[in-house]
């Protein structure tokens, strides 16, 4: 597995190695010791999850949870692809509102580890995308929180307009950074 550190503290891309033949295609998705070892982190995933997005154009994000509850997320793609999105929002951190964007599919194969700190999103680049990522803190909606998908700070560059966006109504309204106390952030 070849690990990349990406630009902002943290935040880590995967790159299993794939192997692809006439009949299709093996790879190791995850392997506890070699991901320690490439990350530090010794906690244990409790939960898998998996979202299907019919268009492209469906945006989910950005979310995160809060303390006792905050989670790390690895993400791949196991159907179609998506720009993913993590935005660091350590109050303290001196990369505070800047993020990271990359493109995960299922060819490519990449993974996006994200440690608490950051609000996660994406935008499906295809229909019928299938996202799974694992947590390693359970769902609790008392400690969840939504950022504004198109908060003007954060200088994302999504591929899909507001106009052209599917949405779920909570994301729709999210509230911008401005409106958010600094006790909801990291």
């Amino acid at each position: 597995m070849i690990t990349t550190e990406l630009s902002l503290d943290g935040l880590r891309l995967f790159e299993p190695r794939i192997f692809r033949d006439g009949r299709g295609y093996f790879q190791e998705a995850f392997n506890a010791e070699s991901f320690g070892q490439a990350t530090g982190w010794a906690k244990t995933f409790v939960q898998d999850n998996e979202s299907m997005s019919i268009t492209a154009g469906t945006v989910r994000g950005l979310h995160y949870q809060l303390s006792p509850s905050a989670q790390a997320k690895l993400v791949r793609v196991t159907a179609g692809s998506i720009l993913d999105v993590a935005v660091d929002i350590r109050r303290t951190s001196p990369t505070f509102g800047q993020h990271a964007a990359v493109e995960l599919s299922a060819h490519n194969g990449l993974q996006f580890w994200i440690p608490p700190g950051f609000a996660h999103g994406f935008c499906t680049l295809e229909p019928k995308t299938v996202v799974s990522y694992k947590v390693d803190a359970y769902y609790d909606p008392t400690w969840e929180r939504t950022i504004n998908w198109l908060e003007p700070t954060f200088s994302i560059q999504w591929p899909v307009l507001r106009a052209g966006a599917t949405l779920s109504d909570r994301d729709g309204d999210a509230p911008l950074l401005a409106d958010i106390a600094v006790t909801e952030l990291f």
